[in-house]
């Protein structure tokens, strides 16, 4: 059993930053990627970015040049760092384990935990 918690979120203006905090248990971190995912209210849920085993990123366009990811694998940690947000990226964000070891994926369904969500709220 795999437990993701998300922390970092909050209230911030147009061009401002904040750094999200994903924390899991379970031995066998570091063989997986993991993603993070935002929902907006009245959306599907969209991918952000992911980062493989071996530290290599994806991020969706819309994100490229302000948002980060990084993993600390000695702390069983996944961070986004979002730069330059603007009021299109408010929603809640979810981070994610992938099914698979070894594998990467943008797909909500390929994806088996799931945290709890943090609000992002960016106002204009």
């Amino acid at each position: 059993q795999v437990q993701l918690v998300e922390s970092g979120g909050g209230l911030v203006q147009a061009g401002g930053s904040l750094r999200l905090s994903c924390a899991a248990s379970g031995r066998t971190f570091s063989s997986y990627a993991m993603g993070w995912f935002r929902q907006a209210p009245g959306k599907e849920r969209e991918f952000v970015a992911a980062i493989d085993w071996s530290g290599v990123t994806y991020y969706v366009d819309s994100v490229k040049g302000r948002f980060a990811i990084s993993r600390d694998n000695a702390k069983n940690t996944v961070y986004l760092q979002m730069n330059s947000l603007k009021p299109e990226d408010t929603a809640v964000y979810y981070c994610a384990k992938v099914r698979s070891r070894y594998s990467i994926a943008t797909t909500v369904t390929e994806y088996d935990y799931w945290g709890q969500g943090t609000q992002v709220t960016v106002s204009s």
